[in-house]
Order: structure tokens, then C-alpha cells, then sequence
């Protein structure tokens, strides 16, 4: 494979080649950018679909649509608060709203609400908060509907009854529905936002650092040629249905891909600059350069892919939709960063220096740098320097056992937003269970009549964190204010053989103590039933609602995220023995990305908390940090190690270790800088989930830069010497035992 590759690459940084390459891309570009569609024209926001067809809760959810015509349909709560007291006159502007809904003015998608203009006065008081400041009108949109077909409906409605309440009561929009369309109002303008921010920083990090203005721009050229493959690729993928594409992958993708070119493509020029200071031609400088760097770069990107490539087994609906994006993009920066990289940077020449140009006969180092004395001294203390990083990071990694995790959405919401607000209201004005009752489905081989499902209610009640159990099925607060004649429920089928009833937990539906309590109940169904006077043989229990759902939630990922750490792992660890084709080596460089991921995590949970008094985390930051910390994180051990090898061949274990850190320390610290940079720009987006990945990845990343990759790594192949590349031997050493035994 070496010598197959370095022909590859040796052909392509020919001028023939180079120019080839380029005209290449610049055609596959053109031909796709009129083919194909961008990507974002098919892309969607998952809303409710993020459950396998086996989840319990989907389980349920279906057999409720099987037995209740009436249970389709997506809520939207219609929150109006008056701080000092929502009075008649305000009642009877509300009372308005209900009209518009019963009106032909009212959006198609509406299926159905209680008809509080119908209603006596006593009934519309029955709607209202204990203190009289709230009131929730429950409204059921029509099931299956699009996302922007949700959106433009909360929408309508929202402009409509703000100006029927007028000023003084304010009307807010939550539940599944007002969630769904704040999600799409967030992510309308959010992923040309981060692309262009990216871009910007990355160009701004690049001319400040290298002050030459060309080095910032070809890397972006680079970049803009691929993301624009990138983007038609998948935008043909979405349109022939090959897989789904999510919106928010879109928005990260771009990171990624701007990042990872900025990397690889500073690691080619770096190398590119050494050959120029030995070799006339550019051409020849730039074989010479890529025989040693294509290396890295394959299995830099390789590893990234394969992380991606993990995620396929992922049962999550939203780490399984991110694997064909990220497997897709990272297939088209791996043959990008062996190919176009190299081609455009050979075709510039000298010129992409400008005005540091290098000639041949140049000193290859600066002794006196900053990353020469850090070299001696790796070696010089390699165990001191071991032990405090260590301690450092194991001091940080500490901070994982504190994690808290929230599965609650729309606590990653701004304060500001109306599906929050309205939120908040029902939160503070109404028990906390009321903000998502969940249904209880009971079915059967033969008739449940009405004493049965009496004792089942009884039963239910006695179930630990359940505050109270009914018969009225309404989607939100207010609930067990309305008949069920109200709406014409049904209790119990008309075969009579499945019956639902509705309760709401003492605590909030989404807290982790809810959650218990539902996984209790589902594990004690059968006492459950056999307690009530029903046989567990000839019937089953069912609970469907988001305290259902977010259990089934909490243990996929759980298992999830056991899965996607543990293959990912694996794998990197291979992909590291095959590119560093020693066992000690990979164990070294996959054991301190590890530690590297704990401290990120720790530190950040300990920073969350201290400074911003955020207590606790979205489910799934772990698991998206993990893939994407480690993947990305190890490019620099890979970096670095190879550039101790290459130079063990020709010095002594000590001597190579300090040329590697001195060579790579300027290329590596600037990389991690400008990588660490481009995922803090998930910072700016307003959804705290977003901020809390960006902040951890950015984190872990200058971890490794600075303390991993600089410190740790070669302090640790210090102290083992020459074993550090077991079972291999260096080139050094072959170079010996070919001449003595020759």
C-alpha cells in the first residue's frame, strides 16, 4: 500500500498532475452544482421520528391510533398570562381566539380544541391557573404534518390571537407543536451563519498567525471547491431518497469540513516549506513533501470516517441520521486532502508565501523557537513532565463524576422564546406533572368493563411519584378541568377489549425521578395488572407520552452511547497500530485521548456550573463530544509520531523525539488554535446544547494541542525509548541490523 500510494501521490503533485487534479475538481464541481440540488432543499428537521418502530413508547403511541381514532394529532398549548390576573374582560378576548379556531379562518391543519366560546362561564373558569394569571387552551393539530407546515400554522395562530387578547394578556405557544416551529425559526438562517462565521475566522486566524495572505486563502479555496461536492453529493443523496439528511448535520458538517481541510492543508504546506528549502523545483519539493505527509493525512481522516462510520449502529434516530452526512463528507476530505491540497499548493509554488518565501539552502529550524526549547526539555524531564500531565488531566476528568443530564429540549431553548415562555408559565402556574400527562393503554383478549378499569385506576394511583390518575384525556394543563364528554373521548374501545386512562407524575414530566418512576411501572406492569383483578396473561399495559418516550430515550442512548465508544475505540486503536505499525505506540496515543476526552468533560461540567450555573447537561454532548473529540483529537498524535519515526531513522530515540516536537509544534498549535476556533463558533447559536458542545470540543482540543500533543505524548516515548514503537523497530535500528547481519 506505501509504495502504491506514494506513486499516487507523486503523480499527483506533478505539474501534470496537479494541473490535472485541479481541473478535475473544478469540473466534477460545475457538473454537480448543475445536476444536483444543494443540500439544505432536502433536508429536514426531525421532529417526533427520533424513536425506532420497536420503542416501547412508539409501541404504545401506535396501538392508541389502533384503538382511539382521536389520539392522532400533535399538540400546541396556548399559554395567555396576565401578571396581575387574567379578569373577565380578558377572558372574553380569549374566548375570541376560540372562535377564530372554530371559524373558516382558522388554518386547515387545526383538528381540534376545546370550544371555550361554547362553554359556560364555570367551564372557562376551569381553564384557569389556581392564582387566575394563566390559561391553556389546548389545541390538537392534524397528525403527519411537515415541519414548515407546523410552523406556518403556530405561526397564523400566534399573529392572530396576540391581536385578539390585545396588549395586556400576553399569549405564548409550547407544547410538541410550538416546540417544532421554534426549533425551525432557530435553524432558518443557522447554517450560513456558522459557514460564513467559520470562513471568517478562519481566514482572520490564518493571516494572523502566518501573515501571508495566500497561505490563508488556499486552504479556503480548497475548502469552498470541496464543501460545494460535499453539499451537491448529498443534496443527490436526499433527493433520491439514499438517506435522510438532517438539518442540524448540515450546520456541524460545515465545521467540520472547513476545519479538517485547514489541517491537513497546513500540514502539507508545512512540510512543503521544508522541501522548499532543500529542492530548486517546487514540483520536486512537493514529492518529496507528500511521500512523507500523505501518511498522516489518510489516517488522520481515516480515523474521523471511521467514527462517523460507527454511528450506523447506533439504534438513536438522531446519531443514526448524523453517520451519512459525516461518513459522506469525511470520504470526499480524505481523497480532497491527498489530492486537490497538494495540487493547488504545488501549482502556487513558492509564491504561497509570499512574503516569507523559503529558498533552497535555507536553515531548516530556527534553533532558538519556542518549540526547540520545549523539545530539550520533553526530553530532558520526560518523567516530571509525564506525572503533572497526568495529574492535570485526571484532576479534570474528576469533574464527569458531577454530570447531570437534562432530556428536556426545550431547556436548550432561549429564555426570550415563546415555546419557553409559555413553558415556564404552565411550569410555575400549574403542577409540574401537567406539562405532559402521560396516557396508559391497557389491552386484551377479552372486554374490560368499567369496574376493572376502576380498580386499575386505584392501582395506578398507589404507583410511586404519580400525583393523580382520570379518565379526561386532553393533550396539556387544564386536563382534568374538562369533561371527557367535552371532546367525546372514548374510555374504552368499542370492542371493548383496550381502555386508556390519563395520569400526571408529582414532579416535573421530563426530571430523571419521572423517568424512574415510569421505568418501574413498565417493569411491574404484570403486578400492576394482577393487583387491578386483570390477567397478565389475556392483557397488557402500555404507557405512551413524553415521560414514556423520554425514557425510551434515556436507555437507547445509554445503550448507544456504550456501543459508539467502545467500537470507536477499537477502531481508532487499530487504524493507529496499522499507521504506526507498533502496539505500544497506539495504546500510548488512543489511552491519552482518552484522559483528554475525561479532563474536556470534567472541566467543562465544572465550568458550566461554576461560572454560568448550568447544572446539568443535553443527554447527548457525551456522545457527540466523544466521536468527534477523539476522532479529531488524534490527528495530532498521529502528526507528531510520524514525525518521530521518520526522524528515529535517522537519529537516536532522544534526539528524533526533540526534532519531531520542534518540526511539528508551530503546524500542530496553530491547527489545534484555528480547529478549537471553528467549533467555538457553535458558541454564537442560540440553542445552550449547541453552546455546551462547541465550548467542550473547543476545550478538549486546546487540551490536546497544548498538553497532549506537546507534553505528554513525548515526554511518554521519552521515558520508553526505543520500546515505544514495539513491536516494530525504528528505521534506524533496521538500518543496523541490515548491516551487521549483512
Amino acid at each position: 500500500m506505501t509504495r502504491l500510494m506514494q506513486a499516487f501521490v507523486s503523480k499527483i503533485s506533478g505539474r501534470r498532475g496537479a494541473w490535472g487534479t485541479l481541473i478535475f475538481w473544478l469540473v466534477l464541481m460545475v457538473i454537480l452544482s448543475g445536476v444536483a440540488p444543494a443540500a439544505k432543499n432536502h433536508a429536514v428537521n426531525v421532529n417526533g421520528a427520533d424513536l425506532p418502530e420497536e420503542a416501547r413508547s412508539v409501541v404504545a403511541r401506535e396501538e392508541l391510533q389502533r384503538h382511539f381514532s382521536d389520539n392522532d394529532g400533535l399538540p400546541a398549548l396556548l399559554v395567555f398570562h396576565k401578571k396581575d390576573g387574567i379578569g373577565s374582560a380578558d377572558l372574553a378576548n380569549i374566548t375570541k381566539v376560540s372562535e377564530y379556531l372554530a371559524s373558516s379562518e382558522s388554518p386547515e391543519t387545526v383538528k381540534e380544541f376545546p370550544p371555550l366560546h361554547l362553554m359556560p362561564e364555570p367551564a372557562r373558569q376551569a381553564f384557569l391557573s389556581e392564582d387566575k394569571t394563566t390559561l391553556v387552551l389546548p389545541v390538537m393539530l392534524k397528525d403527519g404534518l411537515e415541519m414548515q407546515a407546523i410552523n406556518d400554522t403556530v405561526t397564523q395562530i400566534q399573529e392572530k390571537g396576540s391581536g385578539l387578547v390585545g396588549s395586556s394578556v400576553e399569549l405564548n405557544i409550547t407544547g410538541p407543536a410550538g416546540i417544532a416551529s421554534d426549533t425551525i425559526a432557530l435553524f432558518s438562517n443557522a447554517d450560513l451563519v456558522l459557514l460564513f462565521s467559520t470562513i471568517g475566522l478562519i481566514l482572520i486566524l490564518l493571516i494572523v498567525i502566518y501573515r501571508s495572505p495566500l497561505l490563508a486563502i488556499i486552504p479556503l479555496l480548497v475548502a469552498g471547491i470541496v464543501h460545494q461536492v460535499t453539499d451537491r453529493l448529498l443534496g443527490l443523496m436526499g433527493k433520491n431518497g439514499v438517506f435522510e439528511i438532517e438539518s442540524q448535520s448540515l450546520s456541524i458538517m460545515s465545521i467540520l469540513l472547513f476545519a479538517a481541510l485547514t489541517d491537513y492543508s497546513l500540514l502539507v504546506f508545512a512540510r512543503f516549506r521544508e522541501e522548499l528549502k532543500k529542492h530548486e523545483d517546487k514540483f520536486v519539493a512537493m514529492k518529496e513533501a507528500m511521500k512523507q505527509v500523505w501518511e498522516p493525512v489518510f489516517f488522520s481522516a481515516g480515523t474521523v470516517l471511521a467514527a462517523m462510520l460507527v454511528l450506523f449502529i447506533a439504534d438513536y434516530k438522531p446519531y443514526e441520521n448524523f453517520a451519512p452526512v459525516f461518513s459522506l463528507a469525511m470520504g470526499v476530505i480524505l481523497i480532497a486532502g491527498l489530492t486537490l491540497v497538494p495540487a493547488l499548493f504545488a501549482l502556487f509554488g513558492r509564491k504561497a508565501f509570499w512574503p516569507f518565501i523559503p529558498k533552497a539552502g535555507d536553515p531548516e529550524t530556527r534553533t532558538g523557537s519556542i518549540w526547540s526549547r520545549i523539545g530539550h526539555l520533553v526530553v530532558k524531564k520526560p518523567g516530571v513532565i509525564s506525572v503533572l500531565m497526568v495529574g492535570v488531566l485526571a484532576v479534570g476528568a474528576l469533574g464527569m463524576t458531577q454530570i447531570q443530564y437534562n432530556f428536556n429540549l426545550i431547556k436548550s431553548f432561549p429564555e426570550d422564546l415563546g415555546s419557553r415562555k409559555g413553558y415556564e408559565r404552565l411550569e410555575t402556574h400549574f403542577s409540574k406533572g401537567e406539562l405532559a400527562p402521560a396516557t396508559v393503554l391497557v389491552t386484551g383478549t377479552e372486554s374490560i368493563t368499567p369496574e376493572k378499569l376502576s380498580a386499575l385506576k386505584k392501582e395506578l394511583e398507589r404507583q410511586p411519584g404519580v400525583k393523580q390518575v382520570t379518565t379526561v384525556l386532553e393533550p396539556g394543563p387544564g386536563a382534568g378541568h374538562a369533561s371527557a364528554a367535552d371532546r367525546g373521548n372514548q374510555i374504552i374501545s368499542k370492542d371493548g377489549k383496550a381502555a386508556r386512562l390519563q395520569f400526571i407524575f408529582e414532579e416535573n414530566p421530563y426530571d430523571q425521578r419521572s423517568l424512574d418512576h415510569m421505568d418501574e411501572m413498565r417493569n411491574r406492569s404484570e403486578d400492576i395488572l394482577k393487583n387491578s383483578g386483570l390477567s397478565p396473561e389475556k392483557h397488557r399495559l402500555m404507557f405512551a407520552g413524553e415521560t414514556a418516550k423520554q425514557a425510551d430515550v434515556r436507555a437507547m442512548n445509554r445503550e448507544d452511547t456504550q456501543k459508539v465508544i467502545i467500537w470507536v475505540t477499537v477502531l481508532i486503536t487499530v487504524l493507529l497500530i496499522l499507521q504506526t505499525r507498533s502496539l505500544v505506540a497506539a495504546l500510548l496515543m488512543i489511552s491519552t485521548i482518552l484522559l483528554s476526552y475525561a479532563a474536556a468533560m470534567g472541566l467543562s461540567t465544572w465550568l458550566f456550573d461554576t461560572f454560568f450555573g448550568w447544572t446539568d447537561m443535553s443527554y447527548r454532548i457525551p456522545l457527540y463530544t466523544y466521536v468527534f473529540l477523539v476522532a479529531l483529537g488524534v490527528d495530532y498524535n498521529i502528526m507528531v509520531v510520524s514525525r518521530i519515526r521518520e526522524e528515529a531513522s535517522r537519529h537516536e530515540m532522544k534526539e528524533a523525539i526533540r526534532r519531531g516536537v520542534s518540526l511539528t509544534g508551530g503546524v500542530i498549535s496553530s491547527a489545534g488554535l484555528i480547529l478549537a476556533a471553528t467549533f467555538a463558533v457553535l458558541m454564537t447559536q442560540p440553542i445552550l446544547e449547541l453552546f455546551m458542545f462547541g465550548f467542550t470540543v473547543a476545550l478538549g482540543i486546546l487540551l490536546d494541542t497544548f498538553l497532549v500533543r506537546s507534553l505528554l505524548v513525548p515526554s511518554l516515548f521519552t521515558l520508553l525509548g526505543r520500546y515505544s514503537f514495539w513491536p516494530s523497530k525504528t528505521g534506524r535500528e533496521e538500518s543496523e541490523v541490515a548491516r551487521v547481519t549483512g
